[in-house]
This record gives C-alpha cells, sequence and structure tokens, in this order.
C-alpha cells in the first residue's frame, strides 16, 4: 500500500510539515508495510515557505522588516535552489504578527513585505513567489510599494502614512524613484481566494472584521479602496478593481499586480506543481490530506481541495482529516471519500499529533486499508 500524506498547516498547533510527519509516523506504525510518501502542503498563507521548502530544497533567511504597525522585526523568506525566493506577506505583515487588541486594517501596513521583496531583490533574486494570506493590513499593497520605492503622494504632494485608510486621500502615484530592478522580476503572487478588490465580496467587506474593522471601517476601508484602484488606474496604467484575487491579503492581490506585474495564481497548485504532486498522486494507491477546520471556504482555493481533486482525477481514494469543521463544511464533504475529524471520539486529552496521528488510522480502516 502507497500512501500518499499531503495536509496543510492546522493553525495555531501543527505546521504543514508537523502535521504531514504525525500522520506519516502513524500509518507506518500501524502498517509497517506501507510505503509512506510526505507532501506537506501549503495555499499562498503562512507555511507556503516552509512547503516550497521541503518540496525543493533551499534555505531560509532572516531580514529586518517592520511590522504591520512598523515595529521592527526580524522576519523569514526562503531561498530556493535556482535563486527564486518565497515571501509570504503573513511572515511580516501577518495578522500574528500583532495582539487582538492591537489590530486596525485602518492603520496596519504591508510596509514590512515590501522590505523582504527588496532584501531578496539584494541577495541576486529575480524569480519571486509571493505568499498573499493571513496578512492583517488592508491597505491594497501601498506599504509595499512604498517600501520598494514609489511615492503615493497626497494633494499637497506629502506621502501618505500607513494603513488602508490613508488610501482615500491619494492623488498621484509617482514611480520614479521606484526599486531598479523591478520590472525584470518575475513576479507570482500565490492566493487561496478568488475576492475582487471592492463590493460586497471584496477585501474590506470580507476580511476586514477579522482584522478589526467595524462596519464604519469597513465602509471606509472600501471607499478608499476604490478610490486607490481609480489612481493606479490612471497612474499606472493597471486595472485591478475587478480582477479575481486582487482582494487577497486585504487588496494586497491588486498591489502585486499594480506596483510588480504579478500574475494571480492558486497557491495550492504552485505548491503543488513544485512538489510534483500530480505525479505522486498517480503513483500512491490512498491519499491522506487536512487542514485545521473544514468549512465553506475549503472548495475554494483551500489545499485540501485542490489535493482531493487531483486524488478524484486519478480515481485515487482520498480523506480529509481537518482539527474541526465549520460553517458550511457540508459543501465540501463531496471532494472526499471519508472525512475523519481530528477531535472526535475524544476527551480533552491528547495531544494534537496524536488526535490527527488516530483520525489517520481512522480514516485508512474505512477505507478498506489493512484488509
Amino acid at each position: 500500500m502507497r500512501v500518499l500524506v499531503a495536509p496543510q498547516e492546522y493553525k495555531g498547533t501543527l505546521t504543514a510539515v508537523e502535521a504531514a510527519d504525525a500522520i506519516a509516523a502513524a500509518v507506518r506504525g500501524a502498517f509497517p508495510d506501507a510505503e509512506v510518501d510526505v507532501a506537506p502542503m501549503a495555499d499562498g498563507g503562512p507555511g507556503t515557505a516552509a512547503a516550497l521548502l521541503a518540496a525543493s530544497g533551499g534555505v531560509m533567511r532572516r531580514d529586518e522588516a517592520h511590522d504591520p504597525l512598523m515595529r521592527l522585526i526580524e522576519a523569514e523568506w526562503a531561498l530556493l535552489p535556482g535563486g527564486t525566493a518565497v515571501i509570504e506577506c503573513a511572515s511580516a505583515s501577518g495578522l500574528l504578527r500583532l495582539r487582538p487588541e492591537e489590530l486596525d486594517p485602518r492603520r496596519a501596513s504591508s510596509y514590512g513585505t515590501g522590505e523582504l521583496i527588496a532584501a531578496a531583490m539584494d541577495a541576486g533574486c529575480r524569480e519571486l513567489i509571493l505568499g498573499i494570506g493571513g496578512s492583517a493590513t488592508n491597505d491594497g499593497g501601498a506599504g509595499m510599494a512604498q517600501a520598494l520605492g514609489y511615492r503615493l503622494l497626497d494633494s499637497e504632494g506629502e506621502e501618505l502614512p500607513p494603513g488602508g485608510a490613508a488610501l482615500a486621500r491619494l492623488a498621484r502615484i509617482d514611480a520614479t524613484a521606484a526599486r531598479p530592478g523591478l520590472r525584470a522580476l518575475r513576479v507570482v503572487a500565490a492566493t487561496d481566494v478568488s475576492n475582487p478588490l471592492c463590493g460586497p465580496e471584496g477585501a474590506s467587506a470580507v476580511y476586514g472584521p477579522q482584522k478589526g474593522a467595524d462596519a464604519a471601517a469597513v465602509a471606509e476601508l472600501d471607499a478608499a479602496l476604490r478610490h486607490f484602484a481609480a489612481i493606479v488606474r490612471r497612474d499606472l496604467g493597471a486595472d485591478v478593481l475587478d480582477v479575481p484575487g486582487a482582494g487577497a491579503a486585504g487588496g494586497l492581490g491588486a498591489g502585486a499586480i499594480a506596483f510588480l506585474r504579478a500574475a494571480l495564481r492558486s497557491g495550492a497548485e504552485v505548491v503543488g506543481e513544485a512538489a510534483g504532486l500530480p505525479g505522486r498522486v498517480l503513483a500512491a494507491d490512498v491519499v491522506l490530506t487536512g487542514e485545521g477546520r473544514l468549512d465553506g471556504q475549503t472548495p475554494f482555493g483551500k489545499a485540501p481541495a485542490y489535493v482531493a481533486r487531483l486524488a478524484r482525477t486519478a480515481g485515487r481514494p482520498v480523506a480529509c482529516l481537518p482539527g474541526s469543521v465549520g460553517p458550511g463544511h457540508e459543501a465540501a464533504l463531496p471532494l472526499f471519500d471519508v472525512v475523519e475529524v481530528g477531535t472526535e471520539g475524544f476527551g480533552v486529552s491528547g495531544s494534537p499529533r496524536d488526535l490527527l496521528a488516530a483520525a489517520a488510522i481512522r480514516a485508512l480502516r474505512r477505507l478498506g486499508a489493512g484488509r
């Protein structure tokens, strides 16, 4: 029996690498004759760099950057063989950088993400995979652009302060001092969502509340991003308002298109292709995947859905091992032959690794393994 283990992170408990290792160890223990192939997954959010390192090799680098509230920190990015950089916006500009009481997308900036891009360029990178998930920001990538030398000016010619709210005062974008080499930089922005920049399905309305925005702030930020899109179209010639995925990471998808000429792609596909996942699915007899919470968002760009579709195409049985289920999870159930929730059948005892390992064995037995 050949088992492919391809989970993404279990947010707040296990990284994708840790989850994959836990599942693999459990399978080897319960089925000593099994061949286990481990492929940690990600979808453009936290864990993307680690998953690509696991797939391709390379090294993790650390550089100084600013967090969403412009405090100096150290943040990681990955350097892959061949000189491709992998930068997660969450590394410097993510929700995990802030305490709950600090969340404020009106002020939060993506400046640190731009600093990491600059560091990668200084290291000689000319190709970049930018993971755009898990941000604390709603500034359309304006902070990122400022860190790369773009000037975002108000009607008096003054530089805009950090944050999404300031975009309402944007009068002109000056690209004359943009960092040399940006035009030669080839960028793929990896995302797990297809939201447009503005409107009821846009960055502010859908993701603003989890970043600390109340109803008034959502309306303010949405209007500011709409104004930002108009100035981007006039000054940079990029029409970002209705592009699917432009609303990812508080509009960083739009900023990546406008300032980096990025191509937006499914993060799960980017990681899967780097890992050679389609071929590895074909070589497997059984596929195991999972994530922290199976819910209504799972079918739309999440790694388990991508893995499941590859398995379906290849005619391989696939099980999902979520840590929990959330609203709308029923829509995701048809993707999988088996769903085994990690916490079902247990009390309060048991580490996340142990619970996930037990769920993996239950799933394999339900799929007929060992018979």
